[in-house]
């Protein structure tokens, strides 16, 4: 059954109709810049194939009733009196979203509401933003209003930052919202400036599950982004996009050790994304894969956001691929996936490298999927 059957049909299940507005979001990979964006930095992301669809039929002056099709759960609550729910997981991220939407002036409409997607939670891979970014579109259609790209995912991350309490950047609703089929998009996360970077016919992106699952609420991604405003403040710069190395090897042994370490990779990975995404415009695998490999282990050394089995998955992938590309943890970190750029020809034997030598810590085989570069959100015929 494909996404779109599942939505359809759990609609109809449990509301007795099928859905009068349908939009999606895809999941993003990000190929290089990791926690670079709520520095004011520089990202690259893909979106992938993998997404969350969003079914609605509006009823003004009704309870808005959210179904989580994927989990059998659901919500129903006011949209004009919405608030946070402790430990409300899933509900926080609609909530969060609704909410935004009021504080911008948009009066949301009660009705029936469902959700379901094809992107592992925990995977690295963006499943909050999507989530956000799908739900944003089609409440929006829903009451006549037709926002930017970037207002859509600027609101999303507003409402990732809000009810559910993860302080992220812009890169994954940005990426989410406004990417293209076939390309990569440099993101300038500051002045929000947007580069789509085709992507040569001969590149494989390749998408590889540690098997290990992270939460950014639970772990310390709060803490990262605290200890990045701290170098911050000391290098007496506004964010470290401001920052540069001579800068930061002037703060040695002054500024804290953690805090310095931290500035380390974020100026490195700032550098390492532009110069990225000049190879890829050339086709210039080796430098893009170099990049790759040095970003994942300053994430490992400097940031400390890498495990045990991205270490070894992303090792045992670079070996694989040799020179003419590379492969580097994604997301916020502390598990989730490894992504690849490889040549084209070199898919096959690289995921029979990886499926002969890599099991998750459950034992189990590694879930590894081939992209190609996705489109950005919309809504779509229901």
């Amino acid at each position: 059954m494909t996404l779109n059957q599942r939505l359809h049909a759990g609609f109809a299940a449990a509301f007795g109709a099928s859905p009068l507005i349908v939009s999606r979001a895809p999941g993003r990979v990000n190929l290089i810049g990791e926690h670079t964006d709520y520095n004011d930095g520089f990202a690259m992301p893909v979106a992938i194939g993998a997404e969350t669809r969003v079914g609605f039929t509006p009823q003004p002056g009704a309870d808005l009733r959210v179904m989580a099709l994927d989990l059998g759960e659901e919500d129903r609550f006011a949209p004009s009196g919405v608030g946070a729910l402790t430990g409300g997981s899933w509900r926080n991220y609609v909530r969060g979203v609704v909410d935004e939407l009021n504080t911008a002036g948009v009066v949301v409409p009660g009705g029936m509401l469902a959700v379901a997607g094809s992107i592992a939670r925990g995977t690295g891979l963006s499943s909050s933003a999507s989530l956000e970014v799908a739900l944003t579109h089609a409440l929006l259609l829903a009451v006549g209003l037709e926002w930017s790209a970037l207002d859509i995912a600027l609101l999303a991350q507003r409402a990732e930052c809000g009810f559910p309490g993860v302080r992220c950047g812009n890169l994954d609703q940005i990426a989410s919202a406004a990417t293209r089929q076939g390309h990569a998009l440099l993101i300038d996360c500051r002045s929000l400036a947007l580069r789509q970077i085709p992507l040569p016919d001969d590149i494989a992106v390749v998408i590889v599950q540690s098997g290990v699952e992270r939460g950014l609420v639970d772990g310390e991604y709060n803490t990262r982004r605290a200890e990045c405003e701290r170098a911050a403040a000391f290098l007496g710069v506004a964010a470290l996009r401001d920052a540069d190395e001579a800068m930061l090897m002037a703060a040695k042994g002054k500024l804290d050790d953690l805090a310095w370490l931290r500035a380390c990779h974020v100026i490195g990975d700032n550098r390492r994304t532009l110069e990225a995404a000049e190879a890829l415009s050339a086709n210039d695998l080796r430098t893009t894969g170099r990049l790759m490999r040095e970003s994942h282990r300053s994430q490992a050394q400097d940031f400390g956001i890498t495990v045990a089995a991205t270490d070894q998955l992303s090792a045992l992938l670079n070996t694989a691929i040799g020179t003419e590309g590379g492969a580097r943890q994604t997301g916020g970190g502390f598990g989730g996936a490894v992504v690849a750029v490889m040549r084209r020809d070199r898919v096959d034997a690289v995921c029979g490298a990886v499926l002969a030598s890599y099991r998750t810590p459950t034992g189990a085989m590694p879930a590894i999927s081939i992209e190609i570069p996705a489109d950005g959100a919309g809504v779509i015929a229901s």
